[in-house]
């Protein structure tokens, strides 16, 4: 049997440990000559108005200059960095732009050629991806030669771990990203990631572990140092092998086991050669979850914080991408509002699949989805519907204060500039270098 090769390495230095993670996997053994090279880092957020935690959010720049340097090596012209970033507002071509530029990618292209796009600014070809999914991802992605895949190595609060197959999800558009989190419980957001490579062009993965995320995938997990890499020629052995190291079995990863099942493969690691360090010297266990208390109705630091009075049910896999960028803020902004004075019975519902409970006083009916899934619901005393897809901060902060949760508006209508709050974790920690996200011209 001829097994996938997987290559794990410790990052110690520019080019050379990149190089060892390629050369080790033999990941780019098979890149045709002048091929036309897509490389896909992951992006999940950014903002132009404070500088925020990037360290395990998002690929190092060091690694995507090092994969660029690489290529050329092999005399590879032409190359594409795309990426389909979340921001606040669907349409923004502002924030995306701010990203590429302030992550070097202006230096990459005077340097070395490498164009870069927003891929909400290019078209987008509709994919049939089998199992009756049908979703449009960018075109240029689809019309390269070869794919080279960057994500990073961290976990993920809905899908558990988010690597080399999840990352793809930043090529299909919005509408595709909706329909991923559907409301159907057996094809759900797990079943719609685990297909998103079966129509890649031949793809290099690698993981970029020098910076992980616990609870991620984004500013507000547990980032840690770990300087860790991991490559494959093949995206779901590199996927089994990183949720190894980040302390699950491929087969308690529900997206991992259902591409594993379509694709025919064992789960167990048998068809796969692990080279270079081995998993068990590397593996760190990472939770992928935020805690809540035992009825899921509210977050467990919410609880220890004595809150009464509200029910802001366990997020569900139907919550969709732009719903879970505010979700995580308005927490915060509950937190914040929070004075020791019970609230009146007010619950919070979200996603598509949420059901009101009975005896409730106030309902927030958080988004369209949830609007449109509830609005005649019997067990609804008094609706407070926030309707926009994604909601509006302003929409937001009227919804909860109308339920008498005086959340501060400055949170949620400066929502770009609360991420800096979260910096403070990592000041005076010298092993969270802004270095590795900036490319001298």
């Amino acid at each position: 049997m001829n097994k996938s090769i997987v290559s794990i390495v410790h990052y110690e230095n520019p080019i050379e440990s990149v190089r060892k993670a390629v050369e080790l996997s033999h990941g780019l053994d098979h890149l045709p000559p002048n091929a036309k090279i897509f490389i896909k880092p992951n992006i999940v957020f950014w903002t132009k108005e404070v500088p925020f935690p990037k360290w395990g959010v998002i690929t190092t720049s060091r690694v995507v200059e090092d994969m660029v340097v690489l290529l050329k090596e092999r005399g590879i012209a032409d190359i594409t960095i795309g990426e389909g970033m979340v921001t606040n507002t669907p349409r923004d071509r502002e924030t995306p732009a701010h990203a590429f530029k302030t992550l070097g990618y202006n230096a990459l292209k005077k340097r070395y050629g490498v164009k870069y796009i927003n891929v909400f600014e290019r078209p987008f070809d509709k994919v049939d991806l089998g199992a009756g999914i049908v979703f449009n991802f960018n075109t240029d992605i689809l019309h390269s030669d070869f794919v080279v895949d960057l994500p990073v190595l961290k976990t993920h609060n809905q899908a558990k771990v988010s690597l080399g197959i999840k990352n793809l999800k930043g090529m299909i558009d919005i509408n595709s990203r909706k329909k991923s989190h559907s409301a159907d419980q057996k094809m759900d957001l797990n079943y719609h990631i685990a297909r998103l490579a079966n129509k890649m062009p031949p793809m290099f993965t690698l993981l970029d572990g020098i910076y992980t995320n616990e609870r991620g995938p984004s500013f507000d997990g547990r980032i840690r140092r770990s300087n860790i890499l991991i490559a494959s020629a093949d995206v779901l052995s590199a996927d089994m092998v990183g949720a190894k190291v980040l302390g699950y079995e491929p087969s308690d990863v529900p997206h991992l086991a259902h591409a594993a099942q379509y694709m025919q493969r064992p789960l167990d690691l048998s068809d796969i050669e692990v080279v270079g360090k081995r998993i068990e010297d590397v593996a760190s266990f990472h939770e992928y979850d935020f805690p809540y208390v035992k009825n899921n109705t509210l977050r467990r630091s919410l609880a220890r914080m004595g809150i009464k009075g509200l029910s802001y049910p366990k997020y569900d896999l139907s919550m969709c991408t732009y719903c879970s960028a505010i979700n995580g803020i308005i927490l915060f902004a509950i937190a914040q509002a929070w004075r020791g004075k019970p609230w009146d019975d007010v619950e919070v519902l979200t996603g598509k699949i949420m059901k009101p409970a009975p005896g409730k006083k106030k309902t927030i009916l958080l988004g369209k989805c949830m609007y449109e899934a509830n609005r005649d619901h019997p067990n609804i005393q008094e609706m407070i519907p926030v309707k926009g897809c994604p909601p509006s901060p302003k929409a937001v902060v009227k919804a909860f204060h109308k339920a008498g949760i005086k959340i501060d508006p400055a949170i949620l209508e400066n929502i770009d500039k609360a991420s800096g709050f979260f910096m403070g974790k990592y000041e005076g920690k010298p092993e969270f270098e802004e270095s590795f996200f900036t490319i001298l011209s």
